[in-house]
This record gives C-alpha cells, sequence and structure tokens, in this order.
C-alpha cells in the first residue's frame, strides 16, 4: 500500500519519461470515432495532457460536420473524466474533414501541409472491421486507405512515430503467430490495381478463391496492408502493433466502457437476453481477449518505445498485443463465469431465460438452434402479428446466425500468439509509467472483469440503467419457470410422440398404472 501511494506520489508531484516525451508533439489520428479510436484520444488527453495538439482525420456523417461531432463526443461517458477533470485540455482535439477512401484522404492542400510541417506521431487505426465487408470495401479501407497514410507520412518532417493498428488474427494459415511480418502469394499492388478495374460482380465471384485461407475479407485485406507497410519501412519509422479480440475497458476511461455490441459483447448481450441458446466453440481453447484500456496503454508505450529507439532494427518491428500464456483463459471458462455473472446482474426483458451452451458437435448444435433460435422466434413473430405490433424476432435472429457463423472460425481454433517483444516494454518503463499505462493483465480477476463486461453492455448499449437490475432479476426468476415448464411440456411431446408412433403408448400406460 505504502508502495503504490509513493508512486502515485510521484506520478503526480512530475511528469513521468512517457509523459515528458509525448508534451509539445503533435499527433494525427485516424479511426478516431471507432472504440478503440475514442479511448486513445481520451488517453492521450487525460494522462499526456501537456502535448501540443491532436489532428483527427474525419468525415461529415448524418449531417453533421466533423467539428459538431467532435464537440458532440465530450457528452459521451468516455470523455466524462476530461469532461469533469481537465475540460481545457478537450480544446488540443482538432478535426481535420477528410477519409481514407478518398484520393490525398480527401484534406484540403491547406490541412495537407498542416499536417506535413507538424506532425510528430501518427496513429493510424481506420478500419472496416466488418468480416462480411465485399472485398473492394475491405481493400479499399484498409489496404488502399493503408497506402494513402504511408504515403502522407513519406513527406512528414518531424514523424519520430507511425504505428499501424493491424490484427493479431491476419496470419490464419500459421499454427504460431509471432511478431513478424510473413509473405504472402498475392502481392498488395495487384490486389489494389485489380478493385480499381474490375466489376463488382466478377470481384465477388472471384473473392471465395482470393481469400484462401482467410476466413473473410478483414484479415485478408490486413494482411495485404502489412505488406505496404513493410515494404516502407526503410523511408519510415513505423511498427504494426496487433491487438487480439478488443473488448470492454477494464478500468479506463470508465469501467465496462463499450461502444457497440460487436464481438464478445454481442454474444454476452444476446445470450443474456436468451436470444443465443447454442454456439460452436471449442471450450477447452483459449478466449483471445484484451481489454481495451490494456490495448491503448500498449500503443501509447509502443510509439514512446519506437521514438526513443536510436538505431532502428533491421526488420519492421512489430508487436502482437495478446495475453500472457500466464493469463490465457478458456472459452469454457468464460461460459461459465458469464452466465454466474448473467445471472447476479441480468438483462431486461429477456426473450428467453439464459442457459445457452458451447458445443462442437454441428448436428446438435443444428438442432439447438432449430429448436431454441428459430422455433421461439417464428412464436415471437406470430404473437407479434395476430397482435398487430411490428415483428422483429426472425430479423433478429438472421444477424445473430450471420454473426455466429463468422465468428466460430476463431472460436472453433486454437491459437497461438507470441508477444515476447509487447511484453518487454513494460521492463523498460518506469514504475511511474507502469502504473498510468498498465499492460498488466495478470492483474484483472476474469470474474471481475466478466461483470464489468456485462454491466458495461448493459449500461452502454443496452442503455439499461443498474436502478432496473430489482426488476431484472424478478424477470429471470419468471423466465425460469417458464424455461423448466416449457422444456418438461416439450419432453413429454418428444416422449407421447415416440410411444405413439411406435406402438409402445398402450402397454407402457398399462404398466405405469395409467390406463
Amino acid at each position: 500500500m505504502a508502495a503504490t501511494a509513493s508512486v502515485t506520489f510521484s506520478y503526480l508531484a512530475k511528469k513521468t519519461p512517457v509523459q515528458t516525451w509525448y508534451t509539445g508533439k503533435t499527433i494525427f489520428v485516424t479511426g478516431g470515432s471507432g472504440f478503440m479510436g475514442k479511448v486513445l484520444l481520451e488517453k492521450l488527453l487525460y494522462s499526456c495532457s501537456d502535448l501540443e495538439r491532436i489532428y483527427v482525420l474525419m468525415r461529415p456523417k448524418r449531417g453533421k460536420s466533423p467539428q459538431t461531432r467532435i464537440e458532440d463526443w465530450l457528452k459521451l461517458p468516455v470523455f466524462k473524466r476530461i469532461r469533469e477533470e481537465k475540460p481545457e485540455v478537450y480544446k488540443k482535439l482538432v478535426p481535420i474533414p477528410g477519409d481514407v477512401t478518398s484520393d490525398k484522404l480527401g484534406i484540403s492542400p491547406e490541412h495537407e501541409r498542416l499536417l506535413i510541417e507538424t506532425t510528430d506521431i501518427v496513429f493510424h487505426c481506420a478500419a472496416t472491421l466488418k468480416l462480411e465487408a465485399r472485398l473492394k470495401d475491405a481493400i479499399e479501407m484498409n489496404t488502399i486507405g493503408t497506402k494513402r497514410i504511408l504515403d502522407l507520412c513519406l513527406q512528414m518532417k518531424h514523424l519520430a512515430a507511425l504505428l499501424h493498428l493491424s490484427t493479431a488474427f491476419c496470419y490464419c494459415d500459421k499454427e504460431v503467430l509471432t511478431e513478424k511480418v510473413h509473405d504472402f502469394h498475392h502481392n498488395p499492388y495487384d490486389l489494389m490495381r485489380t478493385v480499381e478495374w474490375m466489376d463488382e460482380k466478377a470481384l465477388d465471384t472471384i473473392t471465395p478463391n482470393l481469400l484462401t485461407p482467410h476466413p473473410n475479407t478483414y484479415t485478408y485485406s490486413k494482411r495485404l496492408a502489412e505488406m505496404l507497410v513493410r515494404d516502407t519501412y526503410s523511408n519510415l519509422r513505423v511498427c504494426i502493433v496487433r491487438p487480439s479480440i478488443v473488448c470492454p475497458a477494464n478500468a479506463e476511461p470508465v469501467e465496462g466502457w463499450v461502444d457497440s455490441l460487436n464481438g464478445p459483447v454481442g454474444i454476452m448481450v444476446a445470450g443474456g437476453k436468451g436470444i443465443i441458446r447454442s454456439m460452436l466453440c471449442n471450450g477447452e481453447y483459449n478466449a483471445e481477449v484484451i481489454p481495451v484500456d490494456i490495448a491503448i496503454n500498449g500503443l501509447i508505450t509502443i510509439a514512446y518505445t519506437l521514438g526513443q529507439m536510436e538505431e532502428m532494427p533491421k526488420e519492421i518491428p512489430v508487436y502482437n498485443i495478446t495475453c500472457r500464456e500466464t493469463k490465457r483463459t478458456t472459452w469454457k471458462e468464460v461460459l461459465d463465469l458469464g452466465k454466474a455473472t448473467a445471472y447476479e446482474y441480468p438483462f431486461e426483458a429477456g426473450v428467453w431465460y439464459p442457459d445457452g451452451d458451447i458445443t462442437m458437435n454441428k448436428t446438435y448444435h443444428t438442432i439447438c438452434v432449430m429448436l431454441f433460435h428459430w422455433l421461439p422466434a417464428y412464436l415471437i413473430d406470430f404473437l407479434m402479428f395476430c397482435f398487430g405490433q411490428k415483428r422483429f424476432m426472425c430479423r433478429i435472429q438472421n444477424m445473430v446466425s450471420e454473426g455466429l457463423s463468422l465468428l466460430q472460425f476463431f472460436t472453433t481454433r486454437q491459437w497461438d500468439f507470441k508477444s515476447h517483444q509487447y511484453q518487454a516494454i513494460a521492463k523498460h518503463l518506469s514504475p511511474e509509467d507502469n502504473v498510468i499505462f498498465t499492460m498488466d493483465v495478470d492483474a484483472i480477476d476474469t470474474k471481475d472483469y466478466l461483470r464489468r463486461i456485462i454491466l458495461g453492455g448493459r449500461q452502454f448499449c443496452m442503455k439499461e440503467p443498474l436502478s432496473t437490475l430489482p426488476k431484472a432479476r424478478i424477470q429471470l426468476k419468471c423466465l425460469y419457470v417458464l424455461d423448466k415448464v416449457a422444456k418438461a411440456f416439450l419432453l413429454y411431446l418428444m416422449v407421447w410422440l415416440f410411444l405413439t408412433l411406435t406402438g409402445l403408448k398402450v402397454p407402457v400406460y398399462e404398466m405405469l398404472g395409467w390406463a
């Protein structure tokens, strides 16, 4: 306790080495409106407040200008402590109108000169995260967009560090995923030219063959982008950062903060609502997830590490932001702890009692999906139709089915990530920086973190305040009774049908004395 207090006092009294390095720096960020982007901006403003300015590449959206969008962000929970403790630093956040899918990023000549003359650090986080995106869209955003960023950075006069955000899953054909860029039989420049001239219908036709061995356009386009970054390494101080599945915040800026139902959060919410009852997943395999605040602390300290290097290594630095082998948790452990937590902190208005399971038996999974996903969905929509209400359950089940089919590639395989270079960063940080920019996942209690994920999904995505928990617990008890009654009736019906069809009904009834 005394040691913690002394460290806290130390970093309150003076700037740490990381904070000192960021002092006076001008930063350019792409993808700032995304989940990780917002947390990155908040953490930089809060913990490195003496930076000069952060330029954020942004496009107008839903009729709102980039400036209006940034002003609206301040109202979000993610910026709560900035709003309450350091509102003045928010003025350092400056939008640059543009888009990575536009030629020269769609920025004006004036803004281009400004970035070239003043930028010290670049965080390239912009990407389409849609696993089901069409190949043209994925390459346009993730690959060609990266090329445009590289072209701009090559002109920057004071660039100390460029971080390209990739994904730990971009080498699906490798049994062990190390911190290096591997060769690929496809040339990114050829693919970029192909999507420019080829008809979209023809491109969609050849997409399955092009993607092999990749399961989707996201990992494929990200792999191509890494090759572009590697090819530019001799002329740029750049590195590649690969987080695994990024999940809600553990502690910062708000416990459990999340802004979408993508990935594991969507599964937990749908499972907690009783929508998902079965999922193809190997419970013995590791759940490769990382809290967003840990990942962002990694990004900030990696930029610092890159900027401190007197001599760059021969090969481009790559950092896998993944859990240590000592902290890996299996999917079964996540399911068991997640269900126990969901029972303690239930969601409102669940469709059914949340008692789903995981399996590797495709036949059993298909039967469960038919009985517990689609049958209730059609029943609920039929009732909604009878009462003159808008039908929604079949549409939701369609979305759930598509999402699960995309995710099962990652949940039915064992991933072996090596992160020695990433883990080594903390060893070279000061004690104060290891507190402010903690990357220690070993210190996180899994059960407590799952509670934060569920409460975060409940509050920030489903907009269900904690004050509704007592009502939700009553609803959960009612669903439990309904679930048991329905299962007993279904079992009775199946046995009755079997006995009737096999002609055993009369003798069995006579034996039981029911005749």
